[in-house]
């Protein structure tokens, strides 16, 4: 008689399989922290930029260009440890996870989209970027990134580990351009986002993905309205985002910490100035709906 009366999950996502083959064991030098952010003025932001440009911009597209900001002033968190050093990444690459629905087992799988030399691009570029890349996923025409997934799928279980470990000694370890097997080059880039709030989350925690060299996480909440208290003890509401981080303590501690968040504040606390490419009209909507 067994312990336990089970049957084995037979048609499980690339994004499983991998997620398996990832994590050994619970012990990892991960640490997380969380701020808070009031957003209506960046709504005020968006609302302007879609008026003026007729594109859909989102907050998701804003973290690629305020998250290149963040690691321009914190240069230290664009890193890769190899080899028991850090060195300095020369490219600020940012990777948001995508949701996509697999077309054989019809389950919800993820995928990404790196935004290279986001500091260099402009809030439209990037818009227009992610946007293009993002359908290209969805839509399963993403040759590279189509191919890594199909192969996840066909593996057996117990080679995920052993691939998945392979695949970043020779890319990130020893720094070989694996693309002419098959391999994207460098897929995660410099830091990696998701956004739990277009799922109606407010805060989520990520784990740190070991083989992607990857020393910060970022998790976008969803917005929302709460009250504040401003000077003199007056009460008004606000829109507030919560980020939540995971950072791998080996290469960033509560300094680095502390001196992103301030950046960050200091980013959406004044949007006309940090983004640019829109003009602030006089008088705006106080509220947007933007994810």
């Amino acid at each position: 008689m067994p312990n336990l009366d089970l049957v084995r999950q037979t048609r499980v996502s690339s994004f499983r399989m991998i997620a398996i083959g990832t994590w050994r064991d619970a012990k990892d030098p991960s640490v997380y922290g969380s701020l808070e952010i009031e957003m209506d003025e960046t709504l005020r932001y968006i609302e302007a930029f879609r008026a003026q440009t007729g594109k859909r911009l989102t907050v998701t597209h804003l973290m690629a260009a305020a998250i290149a900001k963040v690691l321009l002033a914190m240069p230290d968190a664009n890193a890769v440890l190899r080899f028991g050093r850090i060195y300095l990444r020369q490219s600020i690459d940012v990777f948001f996870q995508v949701a996509m629905k697999d077309e054989e087992s019809g389950q919800i799988d993820l995928s990404g989209v790196t935004i290279r030399r986001a500091d260099s691009k402009s809030v439209a570029e990037i818009v227009d970027e992610f946007e293009a890349t993002a359908a290209k996923v969805r839509a399963g025409k993403d040759v590279e990134k189509e191919s890594t997934r199909q192969t996840f799928k066909r593996l057996p279980g117990w080679i995920v580990p052993w691939v998945l470990d392979a695949i970043s000694f020779f890319a990130y370890t020893l720094n070989l351009d694996l693309s002419r097997l098959g391999i994207p080059k460098d897929p995660f880039g410099s830091v990696m986002v998701t956004n739990v709030g277009s799922l109606g989350l407010e805060e989520a925690y990520v784990p740190l993905v070991p083989y992607s060299k990857v020393p910060l996480l970022i998790a976008v909440g969803a917005l929302k309205r709460v009250p504040v208290v401003r000077e003199g003890d007056r009460i008004e509401a606000a829109t507030v985002m919560r980020l939540f981080a995971t950072f791998d303590h080996r290469v960033l501690d509560g300094a680095h910490a502390a001196k992103m968040a301030s950046t960050i504040h200091a980013v959406f606390a004044d949007p006309w100035t940090s983004f640019g490419g829109v003009e602030k009209p006089v008088a705006a909507p106080r509220e947007a709906s933007a994810v």
